[in-house]
């Protein structure tokens, strides 16, 4: 056994590990004043105490189940994330600032809310893996994954039982709980949720919280917790995204060129009665782009001008500055689903209620959705919403009327709101296409004569 011939006890003068002082006993007698050796005591060496932190370290890792996670820290993140908006930039320096503030002191529930990727998740490890670094328990789970343990902890097989797992998730020193709100929102699993929520909040534990959604879409009792100014500080780490109402997405560069000047109403290889209706949808679409009110709703076949008029008339708002928002209704349901998979950057409430309360709605090929229920369910709120309101709305449709689920057709075709206009002309592609053949007769005319 060696002695450490160092005058201090303090854990710098210590020998290194594989010293030969103490000849791997781990431990050491300290030294007197008079310079000999104390054999009444023993410190622990330096090799059996970084043998003990890492030790440590591993039990606190292993602890906080935060997996491959343990990579996010504070020094591999932007302090100004990787958003280019200033905004944004500016949003996420403070929740940035925030969260190390947090890790250095946990008090109180930090709440970080933003859209997919924009670095919340990243900001909530960093704090959990600063914590670990300092020697304290913190404990890491997804909502999902929370729910999912729970349930399997039922199982004979579970390797921890259920109510102790609850019991160390509900005590965490620091809980960690990423993406609340991507849960099935079963009975069931709101109450585990309510349980663990309140538990936290009743003892005041730290608890940081990450959100899919905004804090105002989630469920009333989680909602009130959340934004309780005495316990909680809600971060915004990046604006959602919004759809929007001034200008067309890069996916409608088609409908950027539908204007009223470019719409041909004078197709003159049409008989008299087709051009007479095709001017008068025309003026329609006109006359309601200069004063949106009530309803239009174009009907006729593939290529008839129905769509370019529905586009011409957000074109027209687009110009003199009016809100208005277009709508491919297949497309529309698609994204609709697409909201509910944790990597959607628009929340389902946020584009549900866009959509449904836009000042100006142009829902285009209405009818050429999968006829679900679902898909029947959610047309026919936006649709009753709107006709509650008196929003204005121009609907495009293939078929007519009756071919239209009737809970949804019969506000279609009410008069005290709705105009509904059959276009009778037909596929203007087929004027081309005769167009072409003319020009080319006559080119073998001439070279024949």
């Amino acid at each position: 056994m060696g002695t450490w011939s160092g005058a201090s006890e303090t854990e710098e003068d210590l020998p290194g590990a594989n010293c030969p002082i103490c000849g791997g006993a781990g431990f050491v007698h300290p030294l007197l004043p008079t310079g000999k050796a104390d054999f009444s005591r023993v410190i622990p060496c330096r090799c059996s105490r970084e043998a003990l932190d890492k030790e440590r370290q591993t039990h606190l890792l292993s602890y906080s189940n935060l997996g491959a996670l343990t990579r996010f820290t504070f020094a591999n993140l932007l302090p100004q994330g990787r958003s280019g908006d200033p905004i944004n930039q500016e949003q996420f320096t403070r929740a940035h600032e925030a969260a190390k503030a947090f890790a250095s002191q946990p008090e109180g529930w930090l709440v970080l809310t933003g859209p997919s990727s924009c670095g919340k998740t990243h900001l909530a490890a960093a704090i959990a893996n600063e914590c670990i670094s300092r020697g304290q328990l913190a404990f890491f789970i997804s909502a999902p994954d929370l729910l999912d343990r729970l349930r399997s902890a039922f199982s004979p097989n579970s390797e921890m039982p259920y109510d102790e797992f609850f019991d160390r998730v509900r005590n965490a020193p620091l809980l960690v709980l990423d993406d609340l709100g991507a849960q099935t929102s079963t009975t069931w699993a709101k109450e585990k949720l309510d349980q663990l929520l309140n538990y936290r909040f009743n003892s005041q534990l730290p608890t940081v919280i990450v959100t899919i959604a905004l804090v105002e879409q989630l469920e009333e009792r989680i909602r009130t917790r959340l934004t309780d100014p005495d316990l909680c500080h809600i971060c915004v780490v990046e604006a959602e995204p919004v759809l929007s109402e001034y200008s067309w997405g890069p996916e409608f560069e088609l409908q950027k060129t539908m204007t009223f000047k470019s719409f041909d109403r004078r197709r003159l290889n049409l008989p008299p009665e087709q051009r007479e209706n095709l001017e008068s949808a025309f003026d329609l679409a006109f006359n309601f782009a200069k004063s949106p009110e009530g309803w239009v709703v174009f009907m006729g076949v593939t290529g008839c001008g129905k769509t370019h008029l529905a586009a011409a008339i957000v074109n027209y708002c687009y110009q003199a500055q009016k809100p208005a928002l277009f709508v491919v209704v297949p497309e529309f349901l698609d994204h609709l689903r697409s909201t509910f998979s944790p990597e959607s950057k628009v929340s389902y409430d946020q584009l549900f209620e866009r959509i449904k309360t836009a000042p100006l709605l142009v829902l285009d090929d209405f009818g050429e959705q999968s006829t679900t229920p679902w898909a029947q369910e959610k047309l026919y709120q936006v649709i009753n919403y709107r006709y509650n309101a008196r929003l204005a709305t121009v609907i495009t449709a293939r078929g007519s009327l009756d071919e239209i689920d009737s809970p949804i057709s019969s506000r279609l075709a009410d008069p005290k709101i709705s105009t509904p206009f059959n276009i009778i002309a037909p596929d203007y592609r087929g004027d081309l296409q005769s167009s072409r053949r003319k020009v080319s007769h006559g080119g073998r005319k001439r070279r024949w004569d």
